[in-house]
């Protein structure tokens, strides 16, 4: 399946945003953890979230990720303390995702787990266990979820847990956000300098609401920008939130976004563009980076962004496709060092019949959504990938006006 998108002249809607994917899939393992009877409140019904549901409620012991990197890093933690033999598999792109450090580290703390095929990747077996626990040392420059995985699990551990860090830590809100959700299991943790401690503690059983996704409203950022007339209001987004994604509301107020806090979510109207050339190291955000790169090109706005390593082993090399596809629209970029993209404003001949690909990818499906708003012979293969994140997306896109004409894929 693909899609043509046709935009309305303006756009004037108000939508209604998933609950945070980061936080769903922390707070089931919490709730597991804590072995709380209460149902989380605004669960996020994407596909991500779904596989770990789906996994707490199987009688199987083999579970199929598919393609959630977040739910193959936590349930690998998750499970190697918990008695029984365990099998994590996913798709073919999970199985080349680097999983090494993440399992040598468990198993230094007292973890069975071996590996199907390929050493350092899944799929992986596990004879879940007490974990001993004790003093460990991590990468911390390669994904940050490894370390949520290893301090979510590390309270019940029989000797709890030092974990220190090394290199520079990369989307440091999110292990955050997972220590203060931790913190609101009852859970104390100590994070001084690179090292985080962790003591042999019980969680607590709490009733647990999840807010909306900041990172499914970038994609509502960035219509405002290229819209000609845009006032859009999200509802349920709150000024002090626990992701790391809310700091788009700076970022795309260099943009000509304006964010206008309400009672109940937030209101994005136009103001005046700042950025001349735009600046941003992404170590903190990597999830926003794909909606600025092709929002920039867009609007004409040149950039410099780094702190993109990450982006190299997520759900596709999302550097290597940002560059493809967007040299379909006519904008050069270039990779100049690892992590760093550029484009300073180079331009090439647009193909004349303009197919993007998606890459197994939903944050590619929508971050590329708004440039149906400065080219209409452009089409999306395969743009169900957007379950993974905001399944609702092309739907909340049709209560704004714009229409979907669907084809088969090219």
């Amino acid at each position: 399946m693909a899609y043509k998108i046709d935009p309305p002249q303006s756009l004037f809607t108000t939508i209604t945003l998933p609950g945070s994917k980061s936080i769903s899939n922390r707070a089931l393992i919490l709730n597991a953890l804590s072995l709380s009877n209460y149902e989380i409140e605004n669960l996020s019904l994407c596909e991500d979230t779904r596989v770990i549901t789906d996994a707490f409620a199987s009688d199987s012991n083999v579970f199929d990720v598919r393609g959630a990197g977040t739910a193959m890093r936590f349930l690998s933690a998750f499970l190697s303390g918990v008695e029984g033999e365990w099998i994590v598999r996913g798709s073919t792109r999970m199985h080349e995702r680097p999983i090494l450090p993440l399992v040598d580290t468990l198993t230094s703390l007292g973890a069975n787990i071996e590996y199907l095929e390929r050493r350092g990747y899944p799929p992986l077996k596990i004879k879940g266990q007490k974990l001993k626990g004790g003093e460990v040392y991590l990468t911390a420059s390669v994904s940050s979820q490894f370390i949520s995985a290893l301090i979510m699990i590390a309270p019940t551990m029989e000797l709890g847990l030092k974990l220190n860090l090394e290199h520079e830590v990369m989307s440091k809100p999110y292990i955050h956000l997972t220590q203060k959700m931790m913190e609101d299991y009852g859970v104390r943790i100590k994070w001084s300098n690179d090292t985080i401690t962790v003591k042999p503690q019980p969680y607590t059983p709490v009733r647990y609401y999840v807010e909306p996704d900041w990172s499914a409203a970038s994609y509502w950022y960035s219509f405002v920008a290229l819209m000609p007339e845009a006032e859009v209001r999200l509802k349920g987004l709150k000024k002090n939130s626990l992701q790391g994604d809310a700091n788009i509301i700076n970022l795309f107020s260099d943009l000509g976004v304006e964010t206008v806090f309400e009672e109940d979510g937030i209101m994005l109207k136009k103001k005046a563009i700042k950025a001349k050339k735009f600046f941003h190291n992404f170590i903190n955000e990597p999830d926003l980076a794909q909606t600025f790169t092709v929002a920039c090109c867009l609007m004409n706005i040149p950039f410099f962004f780094s702190g993109l390593q990450t982006l190299k082993i997520k759900e596709t090399d999302r550097i290597v496709a940002l560059i493809s596809e967007l040299k379909k629209l006519g904008y050069v970029l270039r990779e100049t060092e690892n992590g760093i993209l550029e484009w300073d404003g180079e331009r090439c001949l647009t193909d004349e019949t303009i197919v993007i690909e998606t890459y197994e990818d939903h944050r590619m499906a929508m971050s590329f959504a708004p440039a149906s708003l400065k080219f209409e012979n452009m089409y999306i293969n395969h743009p169900e990938v957007v379950s993974k994140s905001y399944p609702s997306f092309w739907d909340d896109m049709q209560q704004g006006g714009f229409k979907l004409n669907e084809l088969d894929n090219f």
